[in-house]
């Protein structure tokens, strides 16, 4: 076993910047609907609202950024986004202390903060691509995969814990100060950040400009299937979850606690993967393993659809989600890698952008679609058919493999 690679002081500095935030937004999760149903007394509408009018809306708020942000430097793109964040959330607690919260608010907030979401994750790609030779760069998806994993592990318990003692508020009260030490993360990365040139004589942003994105996706030959597969199964995986939760909690009689305990556990399997990913890589290559991983992640969701009561029932919950999450931990960060490396360094932001936007937009879309569908045929049945579609995505993964010649080449080594 090798010893712990060094990406230098700058890439410490970012992963600690991405470690705080996404802890604070783990310890925070499931906040808003939270604090709409406690607080606001909302009902199953309202919150099913929010969340899908926030990814929609604050997707859609997002699209100008990527192409605006791309001939911009981008770590003060990234400490804007982070501080734009601290301030929406805290004008949540704000209010709540004022008595002037409101439905409106929380929706507002959750748009603002998707889109900051979106514009900071596609600069940040293109930073990284920046700061880590294109060898190393598994090595620092990897990372940021382990880190991501363990916050999902550790966070929503203890943010549970929280609530319970101090409130909701308070989870996104953390969720905000996260944010402000990630701007001060950014900011320590140190070193001349150079402007990036233009590849056109344009002065200004036009229309047309906002679609460079899905251009470069849609024609390019190896982006195009990968960008189908990844939005897709993630979609589908994604909205299968609220109506697990009601299979599980609202018709199975599963204890909230044992709900919870159903997912955080499995999660395990993801920081598993993320370490794994760049052994597997050096033994049988990125493509290879990029296409059997990806299509073994889409075996596991139709096992949802025949969950029992008992014990055997939360058993087989917890199997599934371990072999799904392993597969993805494996996967997420090899797939980052791969779509770094075949995208030019001036259409990084653009890409990651369009990417994302799209991601949220069509995740929004069949959350609300499978509900539709589950109020038809029952949640077993929707949860059913996702899986069965699933089932069919890897058709959609690249068959030939166009990476740089120094990803074929990897040296054994670990992360």
């Amino acid at each position: 076993m090798g010893a712990r690679r060094s990406l230098g002081r700058q890439f410490g500095w970012l992963w600690a910047a991405y470690t705080v935030s996404t802890f604070g937004t783990r310890l925070a999760f499931d906040a808003f609907p939270l604090i709409a149903i406690l607080v606001l007394h909302a009902g199953p509408t309202e919150v099913s609202v929010l969340a899908a009018a926030g990814l929609a809306a604050g997707a859609a708020v997002a699209v100008p950024l990527g192409p605006w942000v791309e001939f911009r430097r981008k770590r003060p793109v990234m400490v804007a986004m982070d501080l734009i964040r601290c301030a929406a959330l805290l004008s949540v607690p704000a209010a709540f202390a004022l008595g002037g919260l409101s439905f409106v608010q929380l929706l507002v907030v959750s748009v603002i903060v998707v889109a900051a979401d979106i514009t900071f994750n596609a600069a940040g790609g293109a930073c990284l691509k920046s700061l880590v030779k294109p060898p190393d760069l598994l090595v620092a998806n990897g990372r940021f995969e382990a880190t991501n994993w363990t916050a999902t592990v550790l966070g929503p318990p203890l943010g549970g814990a929280a609530i319970g003692l101090f409130g909701p508020v308070v989870t996104v009260v953390a969720d905000a100060v996260s944010y402000l030490l990630s701007a001060v993360g950014i900011r320590a990365i140190g070193g001349r950040e150079p402007h990036p040139a233009r590849t056109d004589t344009r002065p200004r942003l036009r229309a047309g400009d906002l679609l460079d994105g899905w251009r470069y996706i849609l024609t390019h030959p190896t982006l195009r299937p990968l960008f189908y597969n990844t939005i897709l199964v993630n979609s589908l995986i994604m909205a299968s979850q609220p109506l697990l939760a009601v299979l599980m909690v609202g018709h199975l009689g599963f204890a909230p606690w044992q709900y919870a305990l159903a997912f955080a556990v499995p999660c395990l399997g993801g920081l598993i993967g993320s370490r794994l990913a760049r052994r597997l890589v050096a033994r049988f290559g990125q493509h290879k393993v990029m296409l059997t991983v990806g299509a073994l992640r889409a075996c596991w969701a139709l096992g949802l659809a025949f969950i029992r009561p008992g014990t055997a029932g939360l058993v087989l919950v917890m199997a599934v989600e371990l072999g799904l999450i392993t597969c993805m931990g494996v996967f997420t960060p090899v797939f980052s890698t791969y779509r770094l490396d075949l995208t030019e360094s001036d259409r990084v932001t653009r890409t990651l952008s369009a990417w994302s936007v799209t991601g949220k937009a069509v995740t929004a879309a069949m959350t609300g679609l499978w509900g539709l569908l589950a109020g038809i045929t029952g949640p077993r049945t929707a949860i059913a058919l996702a899986g069965l579609l699933l089932l069919a995505t890897p058709l959609l993964l690249p068959r030939r493999d166009h990476a740089p010649q120094h990803e074929r080449e990897l040296a054994p080594g670990c992360p």
